[in-house]
C-alpha cells in the first residue's frame, strides 16, 4: 500500500527536513547535505526511501543527479487526507458549541 510507505517515509524528521527542501526547488545530493549532519550514504538512503515512496524523483543532468518532489505522491496524500476531510466541519461545529457553554 503506497500510503503506508508515504507516512514511513515522512515520519523520519532527517526526511521531512529532505523533503521540505526539494518542495523549494529542485537540488542534487551535495545541495541537500548543506547544513546537516548527514553523510553521503545516508543522504542516498534517505533519498532512496523518498523515491520509493514517490514523493521524490531524480533527474540526470550532465553528471550529476538533481532530485525534485514528486507531484503525484503529493496527489496520493491529498487523496488520503480527502476521506477524512468530511469529519471536520461536524467537529469544528462541535468544538464552537462546546466553547459557547463554557463561556456561559
Amino acid at each position: 500500500m503506497i500510503e503506508h510507505d508515504i507516512f514511513r517515509a515522512l515520519a523520519d524528521p532527517t526526511r521531512r527536513t529532505i523533503f521540505e527542501k526539494l518542495a523549494n526547488g529542485s537540488m542534487n545530493a551535495s545541495a541537500l547535505r548543506e547544513g546537516m549532519d548527514i553523510s553521503q550514504p545516508a543522504m542516498s538512503q534517505h533519498l532512496a526511501v523518498l523515491r520509493a515512496a514517490r514523493l521524490v524523483h531524480e533527474q540526470k543532468e550532465g553528471r550529476f543527479v538533481n532530485y525534485e518532489v514528486d507531484p503525484n505522491g503529493l496527489a496520493l496524500i491529498a487523496q488520503w487526507l480527502a476521506k477524512y476531510r468530511a469529519y471536520w466541519p461536524a467537529r469544528i461545529e462541535d468544538l464552537k458549541l462546546l466553547l459557547k457553554d463554557m463561556d456561559q
